[in-house]
């Protein structure tokens, strides 16, 4: 399965990365340097979906992704500029990534402002 060129959206990765501050506080911040993909991105959706994410599901992307940046088990958590420029924060976070034979299925959720999933 090849992704049509018509469907991609360039989104950008970021890469997570978490400090403790003195009181054993975990700090998430993001990498400065953002890396350019290419996927389809749709809103997620289905009996399944509405039965796992509940309320939530307006928050889910489902995506799919052909190219070497991502890899399963590795960028769980990392984030995405998908509605901010790459110069933001991220607005999603990856929370799930499904290898495929051509491709691979991604799961973005949004971030709320303070940090956390919706």
């Amino acid at each position: 399965m090849r992704l049509r060129e018509r469907d991609l959206v360039t989104v950008y990765l970021k890469k997570r990365h978490v400090e403790q501050d003195d009181e054993s506080n975990d700090i998430v911040r993001y990498s400065d340097e953002p890396i350019e993909l290419d996927m389809t991105v749709q809103a997620a959706g289905g009996q399944v979906a509405a039965a796992m994410y509940g309320k939530r599901l307006k928050y889910i992307k489902s995506c799919k992704y052909q190219g070497n940046e991502l890899v399963e088990g590795k960028n769980e958590h990392d984030g995405i500029c998908l509605k901010v420029s790459k110069t933001s924060e991220p607005d999603y976070q990856i929370t799930s990534i499904q290898t495929f034979s051509t491709h691979l299925n991604v799961t973005l959720e949004r971030i709320k402002q303070d940090g956390s999933a919706d």
